[in-house]
């Protein structure tokens, strides 16, 4: 039996939680998915996988970019030459990284990311990373990661290539007057909706990291106040800690109730007066209650079953529980950052079982025996489900669409109600 293991207290008046921990088989994509969004935010920016042909494959098919397009990603193929040592895998990435800059002058920001097979073979990326930066600055700065999907899950590859970013920040004075930096790639469409918000408070400056613009990277010091916009950036957030920033308490902005909750952290970080707050958000509010009421009709009552996947299950259980009314059976994460989440673990159910890491023969046999209504889970248990009468929903959609904010609330609640409609359809 899996042991349960009762966590630290999270936050004054939070209760002593038990948390399900289990380490065994799982079934997540790697880190190098991540490059797929990443890719997109970061403009100028180009992302290098040296890797195998299955990384390349990988990507290509997770994009679903046609082969005559040219995106902002590729793979330098380790192959059997390098495997066997036959070739100087350092030359060989030199000429790739040659031949690429050369043919792209609009790159100006690359990332070297590592994979499984560049770890195999020992290929020490943050020394070539050097190396090349030396080479090509300042035109191109030249920085890496590891997107290895080796003990990680598939949103850490944000964290870590975020994380590479952070010693390049410039660094603000010690007098600078405070400034919010919001922390996590978001679409174009939900960050302009926020920094709308934060100007009609009078919140500023503020800052979005990534940037649009390698260009553009904020400043950071004593004075900045941070706010996670996802729940997966632990080493992020380190190392901006590491350099004076602050993080602002909050849940995540998923939702009317979190999305409200994350931005009035902001403002009394601020000290932005309460009435001037509800002027600016109530009507973005009662458009995200409307707009929920519909589905919450379709959802209320219904239960639902995590596996883990993103780290974005529990932010979106406590979504789903207090806004849509639906019935929690477990919320299984990859890992739990309890000071990141400690805003959210206090809004869940205490009926519900929170599951940390993976099992995913002994999970399966849980899901199985509660029968919910319906499961949140990779691409690779969702078709055996749905064969057994099961429904469910992709967790790699969650992460792949705009939910955040006010204006995507009903779309986050769509993304579930979508599939019990479509059971419901064939049913009849």
């Amino acid at each position: 039996m899996n042991a349960i293991v009762p966590i630290h207290r999270l936050a004054p008046g939070c209760d002593e939680r038990p948390v399900l921990r289990e380490r065994g088989q799982r079934e997540v994509f790697c880190g190098l998915t991540g490059i797929i969004w990443l890719h997109r935010k970061i403009q100028d920016a180009f992302f290098l996988v040296v890797g195998s042909r299955t990384c390349a494959h990988l990507i290509q098919s997770a994009a679903g970019v046609m082969i005559f397009a040219e995106p902002r990603f590729a793979t330098a193929i380790i192959d059997d030459r390098d495997l066997a040592g036959l070739a100087d895998a350092n030359e060989e990435l030199d000429r790739v990284v040659t031949r690429l800059l050369e043919r792209r002058p609009d790159i100006k920001l690359l990332f070297l990311v590592g994979s499984c097979p560049s770890e195999v073979i020992k290929l020490d990326l943050s020394r070539a990373a050097q190396r090349l930066g030396a080479r090509f600055s300042p035109a191109v700065r030249v920085l890496n990661y590891s997107g290895s999907g080796i003990e990680t899950t598939f949103t850490q590859g944000e964290d870590a290539c975020l994380a590479s970013m952070v010693p390049a920040l410039p660094q603000a004075s010690e007098t600078a007057a405070p400034a919010l930096m919001v922390v996590g790639a978001l679409a174009d469409v939900v960050e302009d909706q926020f920094r709308r918000l934060f100007d009609e408070m009078g919140i500023g400056p503020v800052a979005f990291f990534p940037p649009r613009s390698s260009n553009a990277l904020p400043e950071v010091g004593p004075g900045t106040r941070m706010l996670l916009a996802q729940p997966f950036l632990g080493d992020t957030a380190r190392a901006l800690e590491a350099r004076g920033a602050v993080r602002l308490e909050a849940p995540f902005p998923l939702g009317e109730e979190g999305t409200t909750a994350w931005l009035q952290a902001a403002a009394r970080a601020f000290d932005i007066p309460d009435d001037r707050f509800e002027r600016v958000v109530a009507p973005a509010r009662e458009r995200a209650r409307r707009a929920l009421q519909r589905h919450r009709d379709v959802l209320a009552g219904r239960s639902i079953f995590f596996f883990p996947d993103s780290q974005l299950e529990i932010p979106i259980a406590r979504f789903l529980s207090r806004e849509l009314g639906m019935q929690l059976i477990e919320v299984g994460t990859p890992y739990l950052h309890r000071a990141h989440l400690a805003s959210e673990l206090v809004q869940l159910p205490d009926t519900v079982v929170i599951s940390e890491g993976q099992d995913v023969e002994r999970q399966l046999d849980r899901c199985r025996a509660a029968q919910p209504d319906i499961v949140v889970c990779g691409l690779g248990l969702a078709n055996p489900l749905e064969s057994e009468g099961l429904t469910t929903k992709w967790a790699i959609e969650l992460v792949f669409s705009p939910i955040h904010g006010y204006e995507q609330a009903a779309d986050l609640a769509e993304l579930f109600a979508r599939p019990i409609d479509r059971r419901r359809r064939l049913a009849a």
